[in-house]
């Protein structure tokens, strides 16, 4: 089978910014144009020094993963408390899943892919562990 819509980034040159979060950066992978809209994939790095506000909220997704690549970051998941991911570690958010960031290294670096590409993020009011 072959795909209409083919595609390749790489590292050299590539291009971060701002998004979702304020205190990340992004690199798009291009693949909601190669999928025409299923999937978003994303390289997301820590900016430095810039303050973080992890307010409980959560995402609606069919599917999130988030893979690190580099450094660390804490999550607060709805049933589940306190998750450490570190350089290597993986995580599937089931949809809808109540979350929130506890902190993050200065250099946490993580591979994102969303179902759909264009989702919704609510803000809640807690996260219930």
């Amino acid at each position: 089978m072959t795909t209409s819509t083919f595609t390749v980034t790489h590292a050299s040159g590539a291009e971060f910014t701002r998004g979702l979060r304020a205190f990340f950066e992004y690199r798009d992978l291009g693949m909601e144009q190669a999928t025409d809209g299923q999937v978003v994939a994303h390289v997301i790095r820590a900016v430095p020094g810039e303050p973080y506000v992890g307010k409980p909220h959560l995402h609606h997704a069919n599917f999130q993963l988030v893979y690190v690549l580099k450094g660390w970051i804490e999550f607060e998941y709805e049933g589940q408390g306190l998750v450490r991911l570190e350089a290597g570690s993986c995580v599937y958010q089931p949809p809808s899943i109540r979350h929130r960031e506890v902190g993050h290294s200065d250099d946490v670096e993580m591979l994102e892919i969303v179902m759909p590409a264009k989702f919704a993020t609510e803000e809640v009011g807690s996260v219930d562990v």
